[in-house]
C-alpha cells in the first residue's frame, strides 16, 4: 500500500524491515502522525519479511520517526535507515512490491503490470504517486467492494466521489456504471492527477472533476441528487460532511464512507444516523472500516 498525498519530488526516505503485522502498523502510525501532503508511507512484502518505506518532502526528524517505529516494533527502530532520494527515482521506488488488487471484475494495477490484466477484467491503471488511492489500502478496497456490489444491484444514475485523490473510485464507478460521475477534491494536485488518470483509463467522458472544499459549491446541486455518494477521507472531515451531504442524496440512495479505523466507525455512523441514514453494510479490511448507509430501512446488517 502507499498512503497519504506524497509530496511532489520527495527528497528523503526511511526504510525498515519488520514482520507483516508490525510493518502495516508502522506504516499506519506514521501516516496518521504526519500531514498527508508532506509524507507518504508504503508497506509491502519483501521475501520472507515485509518492508516499510516512508517518503518525506523535506528532511525528517529522524529521532522522532524512530520513536514512532519503536511504539509498534521496538526491535526495528534502531535498524531504520534514512537516506536522501533523487527526485527522478522516488515514484519508481514507491511502486516496488505493489501487486495488482482485484475486487470483482475490477483490477487496480500499476503500469508495470499492464500486460498481466485479463481481457475480461476492468483494468484501472493507477500509479503510486502524487495523490491518495492505489487500491492497496483497506479503505480503498472497501469502497471498491461497495461499488462492485452496487453494480450488481443496479446502476446509479449519478455518482459523487468526494475527496477523489487519484480518481480510482470515480474511474471504477464510471467503468462499471457508464453513468455520470462528479469527482471533487480539496487539493488541486489531486484534481489534476485524477483527471489525467481518467483520461489514461478511458473514463473521461463520464467523469466531471471539481476543485472544491466541502460540499457547498453549486456544482454539487446543478445536476440533481446522487444515487451513490463515495467519501474515502478521514473521520473528522467525514463527520463534518454529514449534514451538507444529506440533501445531495437521492431517495433510496447509498452513501459509502471510508478512511475509518475500526474503532472510529461508530463515531462516523452516529453523525450520519443523525441525518436519517441507516447502516446497510459494514466491511473491515486490514483494520479499516467501510460503511454503506441508506436513507431507507434495509435488511439486517451483513458483516464481511
Amino acid at each position: 500500500m502507499l498512503e497519504g498525498l506524497p509530496p511532489n519530488g520527495a527528497t528523503h526516505i526511511m526504510r525498515v524491515s519488520a514482520p507483516e503485522r508490525e510493518a502495516r502498523g508502522i506504516a499506519d502510525l506514521i501516516a496518521e502522525s504526519f500531514d498527508p501532503a508532506e509524507v507518504a508511507t508504503a508497506a509491502f512484502e519483501e521475501g520472507e519479511s515485509w518492508a516499510v518505506e516512508v517518503y518525506f518532502g523535506e528532511a525528517p526528524d529522524e529521532a522522532n520517526v524512530r520513536e514512532l517505529v519503536r511504539i509498534v516494533a521496538p526491535q526495528a527502530a534502531d535498524a531504520a535507515v534514512f537516506a536522501t532520494l533523487d527526485k527522478k527515482d522516488w515514484v519508481a521506488a514507491s511502486l516496488e512490491g505493489l501487486a495488482p488488487v482485484a475486487v470483482g471484475r475490477v483490477v487496480v494495477h500499476g503500469s508495470h503490470d499492464r500486460g498481466r490484466i485479463a481481457p475480461n477484467r476492468i483494468g484501472i491503471e493507477i500509479e503510486a504517486a502524487l495523490a491518495f488511492g492505489t487500491g492497496h489500502h483497506g479503505t480503498t478496497q472497501g469502497c471498491l467492494h461497495a461499488i462492485v456490489s452496487q453494480a450488481k444491484r443496479g446502476k446509479p444514475r449519478r455518482t459523487l466521489d468526494v475527496g477523489t485523490g487519484t480518481g480510482v473510485l470515480a474511474i471504477a464507478a464510471a467503468r462499471l456504471f457508464h453513468r455520470p460521475v462528479l469527482a471533487s477534491d480539496i487539493d488541486r494536485v489531486a484534481v489534476v492527477t485524477s483527471r489525467e488518470n481518467a483520461r489514461l483509463n478511458k473514463a473521461s467522458a463520464e467523469i466531471t472533476f471539481l476543485h472544491a472544499p466541502g460540499l457547498g459549491a453549486r456544482e454539487f446541486r446543478r445536476t440533481g441528487r446522487f444515487d451513490l455518494i463515495l467519501a474515502n477521507i478521514l473521520l473528522g472531515p467525514l463527520k463534518g460532511l454529514a449534514k451538507p451531504m444529506r440533501p445531495l442524496l437521492a431517495p433510496g440512495g447509498t452513501v459509502v464512507l471510508s478512511g475509518l479505523l475500526a474503532p472510529q466507525a461508530m463515531s462516523a455512523l452516529a453523525a450520519y444516523r443523525a441525518q436519517g441514514l441507516r447502516l446497510k453494510r459494514k466491511r473491515t479490511i486490514e483494520g479499516w472500516t467501510t460503511l454503506e448507509l441508506s436513507a431507507r430501512q434495509q435488511r439486517p446488517v451483513r458483516r464481511g
